[in-house]
């Protein structure tokens, strides 16, 4: 017989770790599996393990894919569009629909900032020295690369049809995003944050960058609001808008709600509408993973076999140490409960919506690829391009996508004492 461990150890382990520190801490070693382990005060639960396997079970490829599916239909959701608020509206009628009816929206100004005219007698501007091996985050770029960018010629977009629904530029002013929370029923004033970014660009259907952690989200939160699921503390599934202009969604969050923590209201009520964060888990690009450019600046056309997911935290943060923790945990979940793919930790987490919450609680981000050494150079030939469709993508693709969710639900389950009710 396997020996249990009760939830609330490992819950007060990461919830002690979730005080930001006060000054930034130097970059971390990233810990071996074991020691990570030992530093969470258990290893990995097994509490519970029958109602995980469960839930985990009830994540499904089709329904999966399917959610992808729906999200193109507003083609690439570019913020301040028609076609970004009609998804908006999308997404929170799937969430109620799921269960998860306490849906709230963030609303948030947004005014691009205006070009830097220089006059026209100013010297011209000496170069800037690049260091060509370091990547964003702090990674070091290595082998084959090829070209990355934003795709702004619409007709490079050969379907007609999608064309003309990405027509519409984007425009200032009032922006919005949605989420919605599985109250805990023990410790409401405490939550996990669980995010993906709904908008998109380079005139495709953005249907992995971010329809792939959108529809992971969703998913988690269908699960999760199911009338037979119980967790002890609470979780939010937040999908943020105006990732692709600079995290500016996830600031707005982060600004109107940080202060807000763990506040009861009204007194007495034991309502928080605002429970102090635990913990940050984003998702973003979860599905492509063939591996390195091969020397031609071709791609191989299939999912490579050691896909893996990645789980990254930033190593130069002030979590770190606890972000660190946290990636470990989520990668020995991976090895429990995910059925196809590995996971791998990294520690150059950067240029995604978990970014604003690393200073303040442990923050870590799933993806398909390294963001900084392989997204950043040129893995993912998809990425803000007309091909990052629906279409582009085989059941390899999608189930690496499903993986990471089954990676997300089985660690939160955990970590929110997660059990299934008859």
């Amino acid at each position: 017989m396997t020996r249990s461990f009760p939830a609330l150890a490992l819950l007060a382990a990461l919830a002690s770790c979730a005080q930001p520190a006060t000054t930034a801490q130097a970059p971390q070693p990233v810990p071996a599996p074991a020691t990570a382990a030992a530093n969470l005060a258990v290893p990995l639960l097994d509490t519970g393990t029958t109602d995980i396997h469960a839930m985990v079970g009830r994540l499904d490829l089709e329904h999966y894919k399917a959610t992808i599916k729906g999200l193109t239909q507003f083609g690439d959701r570019r913020q301040g569009t028609d076609r970004n608020r009609a998804a908006i509206d999308w997404i929170e009628a799937q969430l109620r629909s799921y269960g998860c009816t306490n849906t709230e929206r963030v609303t948030y100004d947004y005014q691009p900032p205006a070009p830097v005219q220089r006059p026209a007698n100013a010297a011209p501007r000496a170069p800037v020295a690049r260091d060509t091996t370091r990547a964003q985050g702090g990674g070091r770029l290595r082998g084959n690369r090829l070209r990355t960018g934003v795709n702004n010629d619409s007709l490079r977009q050969q379907d007609v049809a999608l064309r003309a629904r990405n027509a519409q530029p984007s425009a200032p002013g009032q922006r919005q995003e949605v989420f919605c929370t599985k109250v805990g029923s023990v410790h409401p004033e405490e939550m996990y944050i669980v995010g993906g970014h709904m908008d998109g660009i380079g005139w495709g259907e953005a249907a992995n960058d971010d329809g792939s952690g959108t529809a992971l989200v969703m998913e988690l939160a269908r699960v999760f609001s199911s009338p037979d699921v119980k967790t002890d503390r609470s979780i939010r599934f937040a999908l943020w808008n105006n990732e692709e202009t600079g995290l500016e969604g996830a600031r707005a969050y982060v600004t109107q709600r940080q202060a807000l923590q763990g506040i009861e209201s009204p007194k007495g009520s034991g309502r928080y509408p605002e429970p102090k964060w635990l913990g940050m888990v984003q998702h973003d690009m979860m599905m492509f993973d063939h591996g390195m450019p091969n020397a031609d600046g071709t791609m191989p056309k299939e999912q490579r076999a050691e896909a893996d997911v990645n789980i990254e935290f930033q190593a130069t943060s002030k979590m770190a140490a606890e972000a660190a923790k946290l990636a470990w945990f989520f990668s020995l979940s991976n090895e429990k409960y995910a059925t196809d793919y590995p996971a791998s930790v990294g520690q150059h987490m950067t240029n995604t919506d978990s970014s604003p919450f690393m200073d303040i609680v442990p923050a870590i981000s799933l993806r398909e690829n390294d963001r900084g050494s392989q997204i950043g150079a040129g893995w993912d030939p998809q990425w803000h391009q007309p091909t990052d469709m629906f279409s582009t993508y085989s059941d390899k693709d999608f189930r690496l996508g499903l993986n990471a969710a089954q990676t997300t639900l089985s660690a939160i389950a955990q970590l929110t004492n997660a059990t299934i009710k008859p």
